[in-house]
């Protein structure tokens, strides 16, 4: 059997509309310090509309060596994206990046490694880095990184407990984990340029309700770009939106007992939210406190009302 055919590692990488980064995201995949026969990269379009699929089919033929396979999935929407790609990769770990995150040179060797040396490790969840093209907003605080879709839990290895996840620009997967719990739910997840979310978040939780291991390693990292619109007030806005309207679909079909311990669990945010502005507006970093209290308006907005559009 050819060992070329059957891959270690699948690295799925879901695309919209991306053609200013997606060259530079498949590039760093392919710089990888890792003999190729290990890994293999699988792009599947989500229907872009700009010259994505163009770059990407023009990068394969510039790389005929590489193990680069290209789809169009045409239903729309980020789950269907993902479960194509599970569907076509063909390694026993799948790894999920955005198509404008850049990967590490040894990236797929330290998910190897882990792996590997953890036998009983069912998902991990890596260290992402924010790279803001104009500089990180007075707004910004560690509360709110999941915005940018940052995560830096330390250096060290360690499980991701209560209500700390991994993030979708950087988690990886065993084959089984999909075989047992099944696909990334379709209802949930962006839809094209929208900002809705959620779709990760809904299957880790499925997994934890089994208390299935998932890990947070550190030295598996990737560098996610930050543009100038996804700070603007409006973009944030949609998000925030975005957050509650997942989550009101989320627990659109689950026991009364689970919509009233999320409802619940609202309150001890609004509160906590209010204890943070206190803290930052005496500390004279109002942008702080103030954004802080609008993200959890707006996504309580979201929760009630429908998802922002697409902006």
């Amino acid at each position: 059997m050819d060992k070329r055919s059957q891959p270690k590692l699948s690295i799925v990488v879901c695309t919209f509309n991306r053609e200013n980064y997606i060259e530079t995201t498949l590039q760093h995949l392919i710089q990888q310090n890792i003999d190729k026969q290990l890994v293999e990269i699988v792009i599947v379009n989500n229907n872009s509309t700009d010259h994505t699929e163009e770059i990407c089919k023009q990068l394969i033929d510039q790389h005929p060596a590489e193990p680069i396979r290209y789809f169009l999935e045409k239903n729309q929407g980020h789950s269907y994206s993902r479960n194509r790609g599970i569907q076509e990769s063909k390694g026993e770990l799948i790894a999920f990046i955005d198509d404008d995150a850049f990967v590490q040179p040894d990236f797929s060797e330290q998910i190897l490694r882990f792996f590997e040396n953890n036998h009983a490790a069912m998902v991990i969840g890596g260290k992402i880095i924010p790279v803001y093209e104009t500089g990180e907003p007075p707004w910004m605080s560690r509360f709110l990184l999941p915005l940018v879709s940052a995560l830096d839990m330390g250096d060290h290895v360690k499980p991701f407990k209560g209500r700390k996840f991994p993030i979708g620009a950087n988690v990886i997967f065993r084959r089984s984990v999909f075989d047992r719990y099944g696909l990334f739910n379709v209802a949930l997840g962006r839809i094209g340029s929208g900002l809705a979310g959620g779709d990760e978040k809904e299957l880790i939780l499925r997994l934890k309700a089994d208390q299935t291991p998932i890990y947070y390693v550190p030295s598996v990292v990737v560098r996610h770009i930050i543009p100038e619109k996804r700070l603007s007030l409006a973009y944030i806005k949609g998000l925030a939106r975005g957050v509650g309207h997942s989550e009101k679909e989320r627990l659109k079909n689950k026991p009364l007992t689970q919509k009233m311990s999320r409802i619940m669990e609202e309150f001890v945010k609004i509160g906590a939210t209010m204890l943070l502005f206190l803290l930052y507006t005496l500390k004279g970093t109002l942008p702080k406190a103030l954004m802080l209290v609008k993200f959890r308006f707006w996504v309580i907005q979201g929760f009630l009302g429908k998802a922002s559009p697409a902006s």
